[in-house]
C-alpha cells in the first residue's frame, strides 16, 4: 500500500506516503554532527570539539590521579559544561553530537553542573555548604573542629 515501483524498473521501491517506513535500513545523523572542520583537514581537526571536552576531562582525571581530587573533579564538571556551550555555539560540532542539539545541552549542563557543585562540597573543609542537606541526609560522617 504504501510503496510503489519506479516507472524506470529500478528495483527500489519508491514511497507514497510521508510516514517512516517499518523497517529502517540506517540511522540518521544527529543535528549539529558534521564536521567541525572541512574534508581537507586531518581527523583530529574534523573532531576538535569532542577532543577538547576529552582532554579536559583527561586532564581532570590525571588531577584525580595525582590526589587533587577536588580541583580534578572541577575540570572534568567545567569540561562538560564546555561541551554545553560548543553544542550551542557552534553549528557542527562532528562526533560531540550524539543527540539532539537540546539534548546534548541538557545532559552536558547538568552533568557538568553536578560535578562542579558536588565537587566543591567534598569534606573535609567543603568550599560550598548548603545547609538544607544536613537536614535531608541523616547518615552523614561529621568531623569536629
Amino acid at each position: 500500500m504504501g510503496a510503489e515501483a519506479h516507472s524506470d524498473g529500478a528495483s527500489e521501491p519508491q514511497r507514497s506516503s510521508r510516514r517512516f517506513p517499518q523497517l529502517t535500513r540506517d540511522t540518521a545523523r544527529p543535528e549539529g554532527g558534521g564536521r567541525a572542520a572541512s574534508g581537507g583537514y586531518p581527523a583530529p581537526a574534523r573532531q576538535w570539539p569532542l577532543l577538547t571536552v576529552m582532554g579536559g576531562v583527561a586532564v581532570g582525571l590525571l588531577l584525580v590521579a595525582l590526589d587533587v581530587f577536588r580541583i580534578g573533579a572541577m575540570v572534568i564538571g567545567l569540561s562538560m559544561l564546555a561541551g554545553a556551550v560548543l553544542r550551542w555555539a557552534l553549528p557542527s560540532v562532528g562526533m560531540l553530537a550524539v543527540r539532539s542539539r537540546f539534548t546534548d545541552m541538557a545532559l552536558y549542563g547538568l552533568l557538568g553542573f553536578v560535578i562542579v557543585i558536588l565537587s566543591l562540597m567534598v569534606q573535609p573543609k567543603p568550599w560550598l555548604h548548603i545547609p538544607f542537606l544536613d537536614d535531608i541526609v541523616h547518615f552523614t560522617v561529621r568531623s569536629e573542629p
